[in-house]
């Protein structure tokens, strides 16, 4: 199995001064997840090169035993440092796409082009995706072979705008997930604040929030295995 992790290149939380970037536990969690089943991954990035490291996902409220387990880990910190352009990847030689989330990827990942067209190939060849948190935003552009928004009569999940709001955010992002994927006509659906929650539609596969980033991983290895 290969599979794409595709991360934001975007360091800076709107004109607050404030870094961001993603979020450590949404790329460790489904890192071993993957790399534990055995697969072999490529990380990737609009910018390549080491993405940022959202500051906060590290302090040590948010660490987890794969947060911490990734920090000790030389090979997947190697990994991380030189991830490869976005630009110079296809769906071609990968049997799945996964999109960490954080806040960066709705400045960046969001409006990419190449981000895009990656998402758009993977689907129509019949391959998996899964996205999680603010990952889902990413999908704000992406459409169907016959121009339709992707997330149209699909069911989708992604970061709440309760949650956003609990994390004082709401005012600051560029858009709302929540909101977005509703305006475009996905069947929007969420659980408590914080909670794992995972929803799949066909090859479409996105997580809620932070917690939901090892069971979306575990959601879109378990549809490559009934490929195989």
């Amino acid at each position: 199995m290969n599979i794409l992790i595709v991360l934001t290149s975007h360091d800076e939380l709107g004109s607050t001064g404030r870094k961001t970037g993603f979020w450590l536990e949404e790329l460790a969690a489904p890192y071993y997840v993957f790399r534990d089943a055995g697969a072999d991954l490529v990380l990737a990035s609009p910018k390549g090169g080491e993405p940022p490291l959202d500051p906060k996902s590290n302090e040590p409220g948010f660490q987890t035993d794969a947060t911490r387990r990734f920090e000790a880990d030389a090979d997947a910190k190697a990994a991380l440092a030189s991830t490869v352009r976005l630009d110079g990847v296809s769906q071609d030689g990968f049997d799945a796409v996964f999109y960490p989330g954080g806040h960066g990827p709705l400045w960046d990942l969001a409006e990419d082009p190449n981000s895009r067209r990656l998402i758009e190939t993977t689907v129509r060849a019949g391959k998996p995706i899964a996205l999680v948190c603010h990952a889902p935003g990413v999908l704000r552009h992406v459409t169907t072979e016959d121009g339709a928004p992707l997330v149209r009569d699909r069911k989708v999940t992604g970061f709440t705008n309760s949650e956003e709001d609990a994390v004082q955010l709401t005012t600051i992002v560029p858009f709302l997930v929540e909101d977005e994927l509703t305006r475009l006509g996905g069947h929007f659906s969420k659980i408590a604040d914080w909670q794992p929650y995972v929803v799949e539609d066909g090859l479409l596969i996105t997580g809620q929030n932070p917690a939901s980033s090892g069971p979306a991983a575990q959601a879109l290895l378990d549809r490559l295995k009934k490929r195989a």
